[in-house]
């Protein structure tokens, strides 16, 4: 028997539907791994469901009392991992490919590899937003990253794998980001002013989207307010940690040529 190597984090709040249909679709994991869960104060039976657990992974629980930062959170848990890698993952995911995690955790035999995950973006403009083409995904859906994998600047935080001692490092996640917004791209730039890679993995998975998006708040503006200023606030704040590093490029020198060549001159592609 195999001894894990990896911890999934998953932080949760209600959405008790999203979370089974994560938890199913982990069984078929070839990988072996642990569970640690920061539940933030559910009140829709999550936490009786975490308590009769029916799957055969191991899991351990931390509870708080409120909804607090998802950063915070993930703050809380991450010490507590005791394997040599932890994968940060949302519970509105479901893994179609029973070797996502083989695929995310191999990936670090190469040693020039800081993370890995299954969404990210090969640029990223000197504000900090990604440039839209560049981003590359494992969606069920249709996956737009080749096989088996390419190098981004910036993993999104529905999942990222990376290893415990890196997180340590760096001084785990930056909670002035506030409730949840650009900590996956300021971890991500950590990761790479350490000289390593982020990559993007070939391994299809669904996202159910949590709510967690500007576009998704539909009939709540005030709610859809109150985002986009967090956002602009994280971005800011993204600027002056790493306006060092920014603009940003993932892509091989000939490649950015050739991209580049093809923009300015389609007619010879």
């Amino acid at each position: 028997m195999r001894s894990e190597r990896v911890t999934l984090l998953l932080p949760l709040f209600n959405q008790l539907a999203l979370t089974r249909v994560c938890f199913e679709s982990l069984g078929t994991t070839t990988e072996p791994f642990r569970v640690l869960v920061i539940d933030n104060g559910s009140t829709d039976g999550t936490r009786e469901f975490l308590k009769a657990f029916p799957y055969p992974y191991p899991l351990r629980v931390i509870e708080n009392d409120d909804n607090r930062s998802v950063i915070a959170s993930l703050n809380r848990a991450w010490p507590a991992v005791d394997t040599d890698l932890l994968c940060i993952l949302h519970n509105d995911t479901e893994m179609i490919d029973p070797a996502w995690l083989t695929k995310l955790v191999r990936a670090f035999d190469d040693p020039t590899i800081g993370m890995t995950g299954l969404f990210g973006a090969k640029r990223m403009r000197r504000g900090g937003n990604y440039v839209g083409r560049t981003i590359v995904h494992s969606l069920a859906e249709g996956p737009t990253v080749r096989a088996p994998g390419e190098d981004v600047v910036s993993l999104d935080a529905v999942c990222m794998c990376l290893p415990r001692a890196l997180l340590e490092s760096i001084g785990g996640l930056d909670e002035r980001y506030g409730f949840y917004h650009g900590f996956d791209k300021d971890l991500s730039l950590a990761v790479r002013e350490r000289g390593l890679r982020c990559r993007v993995l070939h391994a299809p998975f669904r996202h159910h989207g949590g709510g967690t998006r500007t576009r998704e708040f539909g009939r709540d503006p005030a709610r859809e307010q109150r985002d986009i200023a967090l956002r602009k606030v994280a971005l800011d704040h993204l600027r002056a940690k790493w306006g060092h590093r920014l603009p940003a490029d993932a892509r091989p020198f000939a490649t950015r040529v050739r991209e580049w060549l093809r923009s300015r001159y389609p007619w010879r592609s």
